[in-house]
């Protein structure tokens, strides 16, 4: 038994202030099992892709499981755009609430925590406990659009530093979905040394022109909300924009048949916040439903910022092009689709498999045949069972044998 100790604790005023709360005005709570490392000092600053330097960064991060004493058996997770670090519930914490992938995380299930040791930390620039637009700058005030810009390269390697400070050298798996699976594949192409085994679900490894597209409505729509004041907005949340942004994010999280299945053209709406102009489909008031939600939870400037870091996506940025950045994976991977997704059409992924191959690595691509489009990876959790257990190496990795939980310390006030 390996005991995991966070080695730093992050007590500055800058960070501290800033830890385990989103943004004024947003309604989310840590897990208690949610931790916290600073990865970035002074002395040793996180400088992004773009050259921008930043000595005081944290990771928040949730574990599960029990690592290995060779510390070999880690499976590092990464949430899609919204996310956070709480994949799935822990047992051990009563009442503890339900995680994004709680299906596939626990004991016998595809990410089994008898077999694997899990790690799924918040990334960096989003509003859930880690370094980001909604945390204190070193001058006290939030960062607000002072924050630089960062890309999902940038966000990788901020979690390679979190591995770093956890002693933690190779991975089992890296997997993730979405904005996730546009990290995972970047790992894969930035440290293939550490790394055995990768799972892309839903996701290629470069963003394509009309999801630039999508996203870019979404951002005028936050910005162009009054209450944003170019991201100075204070204790008010420019709610508005926020939930028409995720409006428009809906038609791309879902398709025409999931749509059509669930509301038809129904014309009595069970969600009637909004005012209706000579009446509203039950469609539109889902909308409105999905919009009012998000813009309650996450931090609209986080939110612009995790939208830019998705346009960066290109594991071949600086290294002549996808299929020379194919080359570098050498983790043996699964690359999984989507039939109807429309954010990432699965052209796109099933380009990211070949080129993996054609370069020289083992990749196999997999097409999830769902109506839900995008968001079938966080809803088809049956069908995707057996995939994931192969994708993950389930079957070569034989249960630890448990005696205890693994020792960590909370590093966070």
């Amino acid at each position: 038994m390996t005991n995991i100790t966070p080695i730093d604790t992050h007590t500055s005023a800058s960070t501290t202030a800033g830890y385990g709360i989103a943004a004024p005005g947003i309604d989310w709570a840590a897990s208690p099992a949610q931790q916290a490392l600073r990865i970035a000092t002074p002395s040793d600053p996180f400088v992004t892709e773009n050259g921008a330097t930043l000595d005081d960064v944290v990771l928040a991060y949730e574990t599960w499981g029990t690592l290995a004493p060779a510390r070999d058996n880690v499976v590092l997770v990464f949430h899609a755009l919204t996310g956070d670090s709480h994949a799935a519930s822990h047992p051990e914490i009563p009442g503890d609430r339900v995680g994004w992938w709680e299906p596939l995380i626990g004991s016998g299930r595809p990410l089994d925590t008898d077999r694997f040791f899990i790690i799924c930390a918040n990334t960096l620039a989003s509003c859930y406990g880690s370094t980001g637009p909604c945390t204190f700058a070193p001058d006290g005030e939030r960062w607000g659009t002072r924050f630089p810009a960062v890309t999902v390269r940038d966000q990788v390697n901020a979690q390679l530093r979190l591995l770093d400070r956890l002693g933690i050298d190779s991975l089992a798996c890296a997997i993730g979905g979405s904005l996730g699976g546009m990290e995972a594949v970047e790992l894969g192409a930035t440290a293939p040394d550490r790394l055995r085994r990768l799972v892309v679900v839903a996701a290629s490894g470069r963003f394509h022109a009309q999801g630039i597209a999508f996203n870019e409505i979404q951002r005028r729509a936050i910005m162009l909300d009054p209450t944003w004041q170019g991201g100075a907005y204070g204790e008010q949340q420019p709610a508005g924009g926020v939930a028409l942004a995720r409006m428009v994010g809906m038609l791309t999280f879902q398709s025409d048949e999931s749509m059509t299945m669930r509301f038809g053209r129904h014309a009595v709406a069970r969600y009637n916040a909004w005012p209706e102009f000579h009446g509203r489909f039950d469609i539109e008031g889902y909308l409105h439903y999905q919009g009012d939600k998000l813009s309650g939870r996450f931090d609209a400037n986080a939110y612009l910022y995790l939208l830019r870091a998705m346009d960066s996506h290109d594991i071949g940025r600086e290294r002549g092009g996808l299929s020379e950045a194919a080359r570098r994976i050498t983790a043996r991977t699964l690359v999984i689709g989507v039939r109807s997704d429309v954010l990432f059409p699965t052209v796109h992924v099933q380009e990211t498999a070949d080129a993996i191959t054609r370069g020289g690595g083992v990749a196999r691509y997999w097409e999830l045949n769902s109506p839900h489009g995008h968001d079938a990876f966080l809803k088809d959790f049956e069908r995707l069972d057996a995939v994931l257990r192969d994708g993950v190496g389930w079957q070569a990795t034989p249960p630890l044998a448990r005696t205890s939980a693994v020792d960590e310390t909370e590093a966070a006030d």
